[in-house]
Protein backbone atom coordinates (compact mmCIF):
# COMPACT_ATOMS: atom_id res chain seq x y z
CA UNK A 1 0.00 0.00 0.00
CA UNK A 2 1.44 3.18 -0.80
CA UNK A 3 2.23 5.85 2.24
CA UNK A 4 3.90 9.10 2.59
CA UNK A 5 6.87 7.28 4.97
CA UNK A 6 9.40 7.48 2.80
CA UNK A 7 9.08 8.92 -0.98
CA UNK A 8 12.51 8.79 -2.67
CA UNK A 9 14.38 5.39 -3.37
CA UNK A 10 16.93 6.06 -1.02
CA UNK A 11 14.52 6.68 1.83
CA UNK A 12 12.45 3.35 0.95
CA UNK A 13 15.76 1.48 1.23
CA UNK A 14 16.51 3.44 4.79
CA UNK A 15 12.96 2.36 5.74
CA UNK A 16 13.43 -1.33 4.85
CA UNK A 17 16.29 -1.43 7.34
CA UNK A 18 14.46 1.00 9.89
CA UNK A 19 11.63 -0.63 10.31
CA UNK A 20 12.36 -4.06 11.79
CA UNK A 21 14.84 -2.36 14.03
CA UNK A 22 11.87 -0.32 15.64
CA UNK A 23 9.18 -2.55 15.49
CA UNK A 24 10.86 -4.99 17.57
CA UNK A 25 11.53 -1.92 20.00
CA UNK A 26 7.85 -1.54 19.74
CA UNK A 27 7.75 2.05 18.00
CA UNK A 28 5.90 2.86 14.73
CA UNK A 29 8.23 4.33 11.96
CA UNK A 30 6.44 7.61 11.04
CA UNK A 31 8.84 9.04 8.38
CA UNK A 32 12.44 8.87 6.88
CA UNK A 33 13.79 11.27 5.01
CA UNK A 34 17.06 11.42 3.64
CA UNK A 35 18.91 15.19 2.87
CA UNK A 36 22.28 14.73 0.64
CA UNK A 37 23.10 17.77 -0.70
CA UNK A 38 26.27 19.42 1.13
CA UNK A 39 25.98 17.71 4.40
CA UNK A 40 24.17 14.33 4.33
CA UNK A 41 21.44 14.42 7.05
CA UNK A 42 18.77 11.00 7.50
CA UNK A 43 15.85 12.29 10.01
CA UNK A 44 13.69 9.46 11.58
CA UNK A 45 10.06 10.17 13.27
CA UNK A 46 8.88 7.60 15.36
CA UNK A 47 6.33 7.20 18.11
CA UNK A 48 4.69 4.14 19.92
CA UNK A 49 1.55 2.72 18.68
CA UNK A 50 -0.42 4.86 21.43
CA UNK A 51 1.01 8.11 19.98
CA UNK A 52 4.30 9.83 21.74
CA UNK A 53 7.75 9.35 22.65
CA UNK A 54 9.87 10.25 25.04
CA UNK A 55 13.52 11.70 25.06
CA UNK A 56 15.53 8.63 26.39
CA UNK A 57 13.56 6.37 23.96
CA UNK A 58 14.45 8.63 20.92
CA UNK A 59 17.87 7.83 22.09
CA UNK A 60 17.60 4.34 22.39
CA UNK A 61 15.94 4.19 18.76
CA UNK A 62 18.76 6.15 17.63
CA UNK A 63 21.68 3.68 18.90
CA UNK A 64 19.94 1.10 17.35
CA UNK A 65 18.88 2.29 14.24
CA UNK A 66 22.40 3.51 13.86
CA UNK A 67 23.91 0.07 14.38
CA UNK A 68 21.58 -1.12 11.59
CA UNK A 69 22.63 1.35 9.16
CA UNK A 70 26.40 0.65 10.10
CA UNK A 71 25.67 -2.95 9.14
CA UNK A 72 24.13 -2.39 6.08
CA UNK A 73 25.88 0.85 5.53
CA UNK A 74 23.75 2.76 2.72
CA UNK A 75 24.69 5.40 2.45
CA UNK A 76 28.30 6.11 1.76
CA UNK A 77 30.25 8.14 3.64
CA UNK A 78 29.45 10.37 6.81
CA UNK A 79 26.27 11.67 7.47
CA UNK A 80 23.89 12.48 10.53
CA UNK A 81 21.24 10.89 12.11
CA UNK A 82 18.08 12.77 13.48
CA UNK A 83 15.52 10.34 15.30
CA UNK A 84 12.61 12.93 17.00
CA UNK A 85 9.15 12.73 17.43
CA UNK A 86 6.73 13.56 14.73
CA UNK A 87 5.53 16.27 16.71
CA UNK A 88 1.99 18.43 17.22
CA UNK A 89 1.68 19.70 13.84
CA UNK A 90 2.84 16.27 12.47
CA UNK A 91 3.36 14.86 9.01
CA UNK A 92 0.62 12.34 7.94
CA UNK A 93 2.01 9.71 6.10
CA UNK A 94 0.40 6.37 6.47
CA UNK A 95 -3.60 5.75 5.90
CA UNK A 96 -4.38 5.25 9.22
CA UNK A 97 -2.94 8.63 10.36
CA UNK A 98 -5.85 10.37 8.34
CA UNK A 99 -8.30 7.98 10.27
CA UNK A 100 -6.75 8.31 13.77
CA UNK A 101 -7.15 12.35 13.38
CA UNK A 102 -10.55 12.51 11.49
CA UNK A 103 -12.09 16.05 13.31
CA UNK A 104 -9.00 17.77 12.92
CA UNK A 105 -7.42 20.63 10.26
CA UNK A 106 -5.38 19.24 7.70
CA UNK A 107 -3.20 20.77 4.57
CA UNK A 108 -3.06 18.02 1.92
CA UNK A 109 -0.97 18.66 -1.57
CA UNK A 110 -1.34 16.52 -4.79
CA UNK A 111 1.32 15.28 -7.07
CA UNK A 112 -1.00 16.99 -10.33
CA UNK A 113 -3.92 19.18 -9.70
CA UNK A 114 -7.43 17.28 -8.70
CA UNK A 115 -9.80 19.81 -10.54
CA UNK A 116 -7.40 22.66 -10.67
CA UNK A 117 -5.79 23.08 -7.13
CA UNK A 118 -2.86 21.54 -6.07
CA UNK A 119 -3.43 22.63 -2.34
CA UNK A 120 -6.01 21.16 0.35
CA UNK A 121 -7.19 22.42 3.47
CA UNK A 122 -9.63 21.56 5.52
CA UNK A 123 -10.85 19.07 8.22
CA UNK A 124 -10.22 15.48 8.17
CA UNK A 125 -13.59 13.16 7.25
CA UNK A 126 -11.70 9.68 7.74
CA UNK A 127 -10.85 7.57 4.95
CA UNK A 128 -12.70 5.46 2.52
CA UNK A 129 -10.57 2.76 0.62
CA UNK A 130 -7.24 3.88 -0.56
CA UNK A 131 -8.72 7.94 -0.19
CA UNK A 132 -8.45 10.42 1.90
CA UNK A 133 -11.79 12.75 3.28
CA UNK A 134 -11.29 16.27 3.62
CA UNK A 135 -14.38 18.46 4.29
CA UNK A 136 -13.39 21.79 2.37
CA UNK A 137 -15.23 24.88 1.71
CA UNK A 138 -16.46 23.29 -1.13
CA UNK A 139 -17.89 19.74 0.31
CA UNK A 140 -16.24 16.72 0.86
CA UNK A 141 -12.94 15.88 -1.44
CA UNK A 142 -11.89 12.18 -1.61
CA UNK A 143 -8.46 12.15 -2.70
CA UNK A 144 -6.40 8.87 -3.37
CA UNK A 145 -3.29 8.61 -1.16
CA UNK A 146 -0.68 8.17 -3.62
CA UNK A 147 -1.52 11.11 -5.78
CA UNK A 148 -0.56 12.95 -2.48
CA UNK A 149 3.21 14.37 -1.92
CA UNK A 150 2.54 15.82 1.54
CA UNK A 151 0.23 16.02 4.47
CA UNK A 152 0.31 17.66 8.07
CA UNK A 153 -1.90 18.09 11.06
CA UNK A 154 -2.28 22.28 11.16
CA UNK A 155 -1.23 23.41 14.68
CA UNK A 156 -4.69 24.68 16.31
CA UNK A 157 -5.98 25.35 19.76
CA UNK A 158 -8.25 22.25 18.91
CA UNK A 159 -5.17 19.99 18.32
CA UNK A 160 -3.79 21.03 21.40
CA UNK A 161 -6.56 20.21 23.83
CA UNK A 162 -7.48 17.25 21.55
CA UNK A 163 -4.41 15.53 22.64
CA UNK A 164 -4.22 16.43 25.96
CA UNK A 165 -7.32 15.04 26.23
CA UNK A 166 -6.46 11.70 25.26
CA UNK A 167 -6.84 11.80 21.35
CA UNK A 168 -2.72 10.36 21.02
CA UNK A 169 0.25 12.00 23.47
CA UNK A 170 0.36 15.29 25.48
CA UNK A 171 1.66 18.00 23.68
CA UNK A 172 4.71 17.65 26.55
CA UNK A 173 5.58 14.29 25.04
CA UNK A 174 6.11 15.62 21.50
CA UNK A 175 9.36 17.10 21.59
CA UNK A 176 10.98 18.63 18.40
CA UNK A 177 14.57 17.04 16.96
CA UNK A 178 15.80 14.97 19.82
CA UNK A 179 19.10 14.28 19.34
CA UNK A 180 21.76 13.91 16.67
CA UNK A 181 24.40 11.49 15.94
CA UNK A 182 27.53 12.33 13.56
CA UNK A 183 28.18 8.90 11.53
CA UNK A 184 31.95 8.70 10.95
CA UNK A 185 33.67 5.99 8.97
Amino acid sequence: MPDLVANASIERRLADIIVPVIEAMGYELVRVRFMGDGKKTVQVMAERPERGIRIDECAEISNAVSAALDVEDPIEGAFTLEVSSPGIDRPLTRLKDFGDFEGFEAKLETREPIDGRKRFRGVLAGTDGNEVLINIDEGTVGLKLDWLVNARLVLTDRLVRGLSDGRGAKPAQLPGRITEIERTD
